[in-house]
């Protein structure tokens, strides 16, 4: 066997390799969560109370019930504009009782 025969199925099999190490890393930061209270009036992904049908159905910004897919780990970090009266507004991974729709 020729050094050219052996070192290309060793290449291939290194390639291999590196490519599946790099899936799975890659899988790993493709992670999503929902993330309450960051969407402007009319672009969640889903969920915004009572009598909503889904994905674009909140009427508020920034609505408490409703929730975006955000990347793992990020939705706390997400700025965004204080609320009336001067309290920071942060998102939530659970549902929460702020800017809601009147009833």
């Amino acid at each position: 066997m020729t050094i050219k025969t052996f070192a290309l199925p060793l290449a291939a099999s290194l390639a291999t390799a590196l490519t599946l190490a790099g899936g799975d890393a890659n899988a790993q930061s493709n992670a999503m969560e929902k993330c309450f209270g960051i969407s402007p009036a009319g672009q969640n992904d889903c969920a915004a109370g009572p009598g909503t049908s889904c994905a674009g159905s909140s009427t508020v910004d920034y609505q408490g019930n409703a929730w975006t897919l955000v990347a793992a780990g990020t939705c706390a970090d997400i700025e965004l504009p204080a609320m009336a009266d001067g309290t920071a507004r942060v998102g939530s991974l659970e549902e929460l009782d702020r800017d809601l729709p009147p009833a």
